[in-house]
C-alpha cells in the first residue's frame, strides 16, 4: 500500500482499519481576535507620557527622561535628554535611540545597551549650549554608530535602526550629508499651527513610535480657535517649521483639519484609527510607505 497523503493522517482503529484524524473546527472568532490584535498592535506613545521613564543601563539606573531632541527633516527622535539627578550634575546626558533595547510601559522604564562608565566618559554637552554638529561627530565617533545625517534614509545608511553593532559599523552610507536642525519637544510644544488658510490651533504633544523612534504625529489642540477638539497631524503633512515665529506650517486647510477624526486621550491609538485618519486626508499610511522602503533598501 502506498504512502498516505498528509491530509489523510490518522490512526488505526480497533478493527485495524485506517481512521482519519479528526480536524478541530476552525474558530472564526479566534481568527478575528488574532487579526484585530495584529492590526491594532502599534508602538505609539506620547512624549509627555514617556517623560519621566527611568533609563536602566547594563549596570544600574542612570536617570529619567526629561525631553527629546528631534530633527525637522525626518522627524525622528535623535536623543533622549536624561535628568541624572546628582550623578552627572551640570551636563546634559544624551542617549541615542541606537542604545535603546526594550521599552517596558508597565514599569515605565527603558533598558539601554550601555554601562554607566561608557555614559560618564562620553562627550560632554553643557546644559546651556545647543547640540552642535561637532558634538554629534564626537558623540557618534565615540560610540561607533553610523551617523544618521550621512545617508538617504531616516537613520543614514538604513531606513531603520540597525541593532547589530558589527553590521552598523561596516555599512556604507551611500548618500549625501545633510544638515540636521535639532529642536526639543518641550520648546516646540505650544507652537501655533498655521493651516494653508489661517491659524487653527497649537502643538500640545508628540506621538512617538517607540520601536523606530520616529515622530508619527503632532497632537494639535484646536480649542483656542473655535469650540473644537484635539486632532493629529502627521509630520508628512507639514511644510515647514518657523523657529523665529514659533509656528508650524501645515499643508492642510482649516476645514480639512476641523473635519478630521477626533483624537481622544482616553482611547488608545489603533491602526484602524490611523487608517481612517490617513483616509480622511487621502494620504498613504506611513506603514505602507516604510514597508516599500525596507524592501527597496534590501535589493
Amino acid at each position: 500500500m502506498g504512502a498516505r497523503s498528509p491530509k489523510y493522517k490518522g490512526r488505526s482503529n480497533a478493527t485495524g482499519l485506517w481512521e482519519p484524524a479528526r480536524i478541530a473546527p476552525v474558530d472564526n472568532n479566534e481568527q478575528e481576535r488574532n487579526s484585530e490584535k495584529e492590526r491594532n498592535s502599534i508602538m505609539l506613545e506620547k512624549a509627555k507620557t514617556l517623560n519621566g521613564y527611568a533609563l536602566h543601563s547594563l549596570d544600574g539606573e542612570i536617570g529619567k527622561i526629561k525631553e527629546f531632541y528631534f530633527d525637522d527633516q525626518h522627524w525622528a527622535i535623535r536623543y533622549l535628554v536624561v535628568d541624572t539627578g546628582n550623578w552627572l550634575a551640570g551636563r546634559h546626558v544624551l542617549i541615542s535611540p541606537y542604545a535603546l533595547r526594550t521599552v517596558n510601559k508597565e514599569k515605565k522604564q527603558i533598558a539601554i545597551d550601555l554601562t554607566r562608565k561608557q555614559i560618564e566618559d562620553s562627550p560632554s554637552l553643557d546644559t546651556d549650549k545647543p547640540v552642535s554638529r561637532q558634538f554629534e561627530v564626537d558623540y557618534y565617533g565615540y560610540y561607533g554608530w553610523p551617523m544618521y545625517w550621512n545617508g538617504p534614509y531616516m537613520w543614514g545608511p538604513s531606513p531603520y535602526i540597525m541593532r547589530s553593532h558589527e553590521k552598523a559599523r561596516t555599512t556604507n552610507p551611500g548618500g549625501k550629508e545633510w544638515n540636521a536642525h535639532l529642536r526639543s519637544t518641550s520648546a516646540v510644544t505650544g507652537y501655533n499651527i498655521q493651516a494653508s488658510d489661517g491659524e487653527i490651533g497649537h502643538v500640545e504633544d508628540f506621538v512617538i513610535d517607540d520601536e523606530t523612534w520616529a515622530i508619527r504625529y503632532l497632537v494639535v489642540d484646536t480649542r483656542n480657535w473655535w469650540p473644537g477638539k484635539k486632532v493629529l497631524i502627521s509630520p508628512k503633512w507639514i511644510q515647514r517649521v518657523s523657529w523665529d515665529l514659533s509656528k508650524v506650517f501645515a499643508n492642510l486647510s482649516r476645514d480639512a483639519i476641523k473635519q478630521s477624526p477626533e483624537y481622544s486621550e482616553s482611547s488608545l491609538l489603533t491602526r484602524d484609527y490611523e487608517t481612517r485618519l490617513h483616509g480622511h486626508y487621502n494620504r498613504k499610511g506611513y506603514w505602507i510607505e516604510e514597508a516599500a522602503v525596507k524592501v527597496q533598501s534590501h535589493q
